[in-house]
């Protein structure tokens, strides 16, 4: 994996993914890197989920995680505890998206799993709408 971060010169910063992705990083309307990272974990389970209700990923009619960390108090101002609630709608069976967001975050979702070994405690819920 390569890519470049630019500083913009007015404060601002643009990442570029070696494919070519372009991306703001902490501007005005651009997210900070902790911010990224964080959306990143929520993201990356997210994806995890929809990928494994594979053939009945049809019936889902709305899926989205809300996230919340708190970080240390002193730098480095590392994730100290991060929350997620996941909201699913549709007919899919809550024991398989349990499942799937146990798997994500115990096997899979690359990210979370960096956050966590790193001290993080996590915690998750689900609420099936």
């Amino acid at each position: 994996m390569k890519g470049e971060v630019t500083w913009t010169g007015d404060g601002g910063y643009v990442g570029k993914t070696s494919k070519g992705k372009v991306f703001g990083i902490y501007d005005e309307d651009s997210p900070s890197p902790m911010e990224m990272v964080l959306h990143a974990h929520a993201a990356c389970s997210m994806i995890d989920v929809i990928d494994g209700l594979k053939g009945r990923v049809e019936n889902v009619e709305y899926a989205t995680v809300d996230i919340e960390a708190e970080r240390a108090e002193e730098s480095p101002r590392v994730f100290t505890a991060v929350s997620m609630n996941y909201k699913i709608k549709g007919d899919v069976p809550e024991e398989l998206v349990r499942r799937l967001i146990e798997s994500s975050h115990e096997r899979f979702c690359s990210v979370g799993i960096m956050i966590t070994r790193s001290g993080t405690s996590l915690e998750w819920t689900l609420e099936m709408l």
